[in-house]
């Protein structure tokens, strides 16, 4: 898939609609269509970067970024506690190659 076909490029390119609950210069952050939670919202890089595995020590600071965010959004809704999620590769779950994090809150979640 290039870049130019990737769905979320183009939900933080604003090609595509998505509920946007969160952006500034680095990041947008909106709800998960498919909700695994009451609140789910999919944290997401500006720069297309695949996964966690194409991370380069240049993007230290834009990964600090998506965590920082998630908790400011965490803080923002009131939330008393949450989990963040990155899904790693195919095998990790990670369905959409883009870097993507999961803040997931509303009910105890458990993970397999």
């Amino acid at each position: 898939m290039s870049i130019n076909d990737c769905i979320f490029c183009k939900i933080a390119k604003k090609e595509m609609p998505a509920k946007i609950i969160y952006e500034d210069e680095k990041v947008v952050a909106f709800n998960d269509i498919n909700p695994k939670a009451p609140i789910h919202i999919l944290v997401i890089p500006k720069k297309h970067i695949e996964s966690i595995k194409n991370l380069e020590q240049k993007d230290e600071e834009l990964a600090s970024s998506l965590i920082l965010a998630a908790k400011k959004i965490a803080e923002q809704k009131g939330l008393s506690g949450y989990k963040l999620v990155f899904n790693v590769g195919k095998d990790g779950g990670q369905i959409i190659n883009h870097l993507h994090l999961h803040l997931l809150a509303g009910k105890p979640i458990k993970l397999p």
